[in-house]
């Protein structure tokens, strides 16, 4: 393999990625050091040589799924590749795939609880692209759960850091081969039996020539735009929160339905939502808010409403109660009042 780091400033890819980091670095906190999640492929191994070039302590963490045959492996050469590159450690983590949701859902769930487990309090950078957040958006459009789910993801979510959402996918090709690198490539990635690959190579190439192209650009463009109007909206919905937020005789905080009652329902279904995913509910649906926002914005003395989170038997119900909304488990569900 070239050695890459002697090469690091002279291909016009690679500086590219290396801007998008420093992009990212201007727009937040200095980091001391930070840690990179290193899969081989192109995209986080061109994340990995430009960090360690713009950040200097650099540290990798290689997840291995388990779920091919020579996995372990695979997860090894990355490592060692990322100590050639210059990181100042190389760790490999491997896990257990299992749960709900099909086998990407749990994958993802086992892959950032194992970086979270390892990063030892640094931010984690990830190699998302710019092509990954067009994915994200049409995955959160089909969902149709409203601007949140066709935000996309943000360049800071703490701890988890994304410098190159302004980076095309086929830069950090050109940029592994600028510096020798030949990256791995997933077979998962190329399995149409995954949705998000049947958005990369059919959806979306079938828009960009339908549109006459820029469709990546332009689902990025609104993801950051809906980003930005977001974070008003929440601003104001957390201000809505607080006032509304009665502390009950039993300890819980309750909502005041009055307060509630004179917002406007975008605003007051926002403040609901965090209060309720505080409250404990998991798994909340746009049917289940709307129809927890009906108890104040078109009450007419119906029952509660059933929320994800019940355990041993009982479900988790939001009821409204004299004026108040609360969350509670109940065996049956009671009737409003």
């Amino acid at each position: 393999m070239t050695e890459a780091r002697g090469r690091l400033p002279e291909g016009p890819a690679l500086l590219e990625v290396r801007h998008g980091i420093r992009r990212w670095l201007a727009a937040h906190d200095p980091v001391d050091g930070v840690a990179v999640a290193l899969s081989g492929g192109a995209d986080s191994l061109a994340l990995t040589a430009a960090a360690v070039a713009e950040i200097g302590e650099v540290h990798a963490l290689v997840v291995d799924h388990r779920l091919q045959a020579g996995s372990g492996d695979v997860a090894q050469r990355a490592a060692d590749r990322a100590r050639t590159l210059g990181c100042a450690s190389a760790r490999v983590l491997a896990v257990d795939v299992t749960g709900r949701g099909g086998v990407e859902a749990a994958a993802r769930s086992a892959r950032y609880a194992a970086l979270d487990g390892a990063r030892e309090s640094r931010p984690v950078l990830l190699g998302h692209t710019l092509d990954d957040q067009a994915e994200t958006v049409l995955l959160g459009l089909a969902r149709g759960s409203g601007p949140r789910s066709i935000a996309g993801m943000r360049d800071w979510d703490e701890p988890w850091a994304r410098p190159l959402l302004g980076v095309r996918r086929d830069t950090t090709e050109r940029a592994c081969g600028e510096l020798g690198l030949q990256p791995w490539h997933d077979p998962h990635n190329a399995d149409p039996a995954f949705t998000r690959v049947r958005l990369r190579i059919e959806a979306l190439p079938l828009l960009e020539q339908i549109l006459g192209g820029g469709v990546a650009q332009a689902l990025a463009r609104t993801a950051a735009q809906l980003r930005e109007d977001g974070e008003v909206l929440d601003a104001s919905a957390a201000e809505l929160r607080r006032a509304a937020t009665v502390h009950s005789e039993t300890g819980g905080d309750e909502l005041d339905t009055d307060v509630l009652g004179a917002a406007h329902p975008a605003i007051r279904r926002r403040a609901m939502r965090e209060w309720l995913q505080f409250s404990g509910v998991v798994g909340l649906t746009d049917v289940q808010l709307r129809a927890a926002d009906e108890l104040v914005g078109r009450w007419r003395g119906q029952g509660g409403v059933a929320l994800g989170g019940g355990r041993d038997g009982a479900r988790l119900v939001l009821t409204r109660r004299h004026g108040r909304l609360s969350v509670g488990f109940v065996t049956s569900e009671p009737a409003g009042r």
